[in-house]
């Protein structure tokens, strides 16, 4: 694994209508931060524009914390979510 990333989360489910992951997180992970999708048939990169906490707005999360994560292309559950260091 590439040594300038953490892992964040796990993909566990996606909206294709809204464009919204919900993402089990592994460690802290908050707006602003750039992170990398992959899995076997995605991968891209973004910045965390908005995410949400049983549909309140939060700025950030913690490890444990299940999030609604906007993202820019579809996800696959088991996707995992990295924090570019």
């Amino acid at each position: 694994m590439d040594e300038n990333r953490r892992l964040a989360g796990k993909v566990e489910h996606y909206y294709g209508k809204i464009g919204v992951a919900v993402v089990e997180l592994e460690s802290a992970l908050r707006v602003g931060d750039e992170i990398v999708i992959e899995g076997p048939s995605t991968s891209f990169a973004q910045k965390v524009e908005s995410m949400q906490i049983e549909f309140e707005p939060v700025k950030e999360a913690k490890e444990g914390d299940a999030i609604g994560l906007k993202v820019n292309q579809p996800v696959k559950p088991k996707d995992n979510v990295y924090v570019k260091q």
